[in-house]
């Protein structure tokens, strides 16, 4: 009996113990349902929050887009302004004016007059010219791909040495159409080609495509086949939910569509590709349109890095290691003096190589290097690449010229004949200003008939600086050239200079360094070697190219020897940029010249057309 009891006592307090750890475990079980059910009404609220602070963030980025937009409007306006200020003020100093200031005050009065007049005489300093400013606030940082585009790697290795390098500094500004407005989808490599042919838009993702693009609408979205970033996956293969997206959005708006194939197979693209309404490609063996690459004058020039180039010639490898970004890549164009490239390297490569004025080949060569940079530049630029495109999807390719007039004052009927062969072996002239003897004017016209020539009668004591002063109101094209009937000029001579206005910010361009010719000693000299491709005080005068109105505003001096030396010093004045070229393609030729002698190095005793007309 005792026994059992104890059994079942013990069974009790086994079965209160079990009870007790029911109890306990239910409790656990309802505080972890009623942890859980927080945590998901938490989870709800931090959803709720998310997407909160993503409109949130959409709207801020909006309103600092529309900020930054109105900002830099802002400054634009305020430089027009300062601009228009600023010809008011030259047109109130201009000796035309203030003569008649004074002939309009002294009408009644003779001393009044004589005083007016002497006083109009008097060279007055003109204003300097305004220049842009940044916009009163400067952009936050924007870390998206293309809104950040500068060199960053200033050094360099070769054979574990290291080299400090002054980074090549990617120019911002201007473009060749700001009335046109590009959404662009690009690798490094072509969005550098592309953004200074219009107002370009880049760094949208599938996923803010909507929000980023109508802050200013462009006229034509460009998607390249690219291999990187957040549209490569809505590209290849079957297209994505965000490329058929966005093409439809560019539809709604009538926004044309142009896709160009540059890399990679095109199979892998041709479903996307089916979807724009214009396709291109850079592959012969494809049967879409060509598009090919072409230098960009703005990032492929001869303008030199601040430190200059290093004595050694590297091989393409050497040149461009595998981590460069293309700004980078920009600055080791312009390091080495020569590249040894080896068979193969694709045809872009080389054109910008040479387009940077650098030597290709074992042994560096200048002459060679020129010419290898015309024919780069002949090849092709991205702006006409570009031309090409727009004529086909049926944009305007509307942009400015470098349409060229030609001023030619002979003094010397003798150097008639000679003058015109000069102008006519140069391509590009559309108008020939000449000043001379009575029978220049058929005689132009028999050896240009293709260019319009406008013919003036010289008074007899008229200076050279008098007859360019006259012809300038003659001339109708954006760019003017000053000829001098003495002098020789290559059949490249205008196309090279011409070409110093597509990569510089100069009003005048010129030659700084040029070969010259002294007929009595029978020698040839090389004036000023190492003033090339660099901003300068002053440029020969019978080498001047400028810009139709900066010549117009500054004019030219009634003299006849140094009105070059006069139009330079006004330029320094008023702040007026001035830019010499290369050597080549043209030569001073004269009699003697003890200026030359002290100021130039002897080249040889023969003739200089070998080494400069090439």
């Amino acid at each position: 009996m005792t026994i059992e009891l104890e059994s079942t006592r013990r069974a009790l307090r086994d079965a209160v113990a079990q009870a007790e750890r029911a109890a306990e475990l239910a409790r656990l079980l309802d505080a972890a349902q009623a942890r859980l059910a927080a945590a998901e009404q938490s989870a709800d609220e931090v959803k709720a929050l998310a997407e909160r602070l993503s409109e949130t963030e959409e709207r801020l980025a909006a309103e600092q887009a529309a900020a930054d937009k109105l900002r830099r409007e802002l400054a634009e306006q305020r430089f027009q302004a300062e601009v228009a200020n600023w010809k008011l003020s030259s047109m109130k100093v201009a000796r035309w004016n203030r003569l008649g200031d004074a002939i309009k005050s002294g009408r009644n009065n003779p001393m009044r007059l004589a005083k007016g007049l002497r006083g109009a005489a008097k060279p007055v300093k003109r204003p300097i010219a305004p220049k842009r400013r940044p916009p009163a606030a400067a952009k936050s940082k924007d870390e998206r791909p293309g809104a950040a585009f500068q060199a960053t790697s200033t050094t360099r290795t070769l054979g574990g040495a290291s080299f400090k390098l002054k980074p090549f500094r990617v120019p911002t500004g201007p473009n060749t159409r700001p009335h046109l407005t590009a959404a662009v989808i690009a690798d490094p490599h072509a969005e550098a080609l592309l953004r200074y042919e219009w107002r370009q838009t880049t760094g949208f993702t599938p996923r803010d495509f909507a929000r980023v693009l109508p802050l200013e609408v462009p006229h034509l979205l460009v998607v390249e086949s690219v291999t990187q970033g957040p549209w490569v996956e809505e590209i290849t293969g079957e297209p994505g939910e965000g490329i058929r997206a966005l093409l439809d959005w560019c539809a709604e708006r009538g926004i044309r569509t142009v896709f160009w194939h540059t890399q990679g197979d095109v199979a892998a693209y041709a479903a996307t590709a089916e979807l724009f309404e214009h396709r291109f490609t850079t592959d012969v063996t494809v049967a879409w349109p060509r598009l090919q690459f072409g230098v960009q004058p703005r990032v492929h020039n001869p303008l030199p890095l601040a430190g200059g180039r290093i004595d050694r010639v590297l091989t393409l490898d050497q040149l461009l290691p595998g981590h460069l970004a293309y700004p980078d890549v920009l600055t080791s164009y312009r390091w080495p003096s020569g590249v040894d490239c080896p068979p193969g390297t694709p045809q872009w490569r080389l054109a910008e190589i040479a387009a940077c004025g650098t030597p290709i080949g074992p042994e560096p060569d200048g002459r060679r290097a020129h010419v290898a940079l015309r024919r780069a530049y002949q090849m092709g630029t991205m702006t006409e690449r570009i031309d090409e495109m727009l004529e086909a999807i049926g944009l305007p390719s509307a942009r400015a010229t470098l349409n060229t007039s030609v001023l030619l004052p002979i003094l010397d009927p003798y150097l008639m004949e000679h003058a015109l062969a000069q102008v006519a072996k140069q391509s590009g002239v559309d108008q020939l200003v000449v000043i001379g003897p009575p029978e220049t004017e058929l005689r132009a016209r028999d050896v240009l008939p293709d260019v319009e020539v406008v013919y003036r009668r010289p008074h007899p004591a008229m200076t050279e600086g008098a007859m360019l002063d006259a012809g300038i109101d003659l001339c109708e094209a954006d760019l003017v050239a000053v000829m001098d009937p003495r002098d020789v000029y290559g059949a490249h001579y205008l196309s090279d200079l011409r070409r110093a206005f597509l990569f510089s910010t100069a009003d005048i361009v010129g030659k700084a360094a040029f070969f010259a010719h002294l007929r009595k000693p029978q020698a040839t000299l090389l004036k000023q070697p190492d003033a090339e491709y660099a901003y300068l005080p002053e440029v020969a005068g019978a080498t001047l190219l400028a810009r139709r109105n900066t010549l117009r505003e500054v004019g030219f001096a009634d003299l006849t020897e140094g009105w070059d030396e006069v139009l330079m010093r006004q330029c320094r004045e008023d702040g007026i940029k001035v830019f010499s070229a290369d050597r080549f393609g043209y030569v001073r030729v004269r009699d003697e010249d003890r200026w030359l002698l002290g100021a130039a190095h002897l080249v040889e005793y023969g003739s200089a057309e070998p080494h400069a007309l090439i």
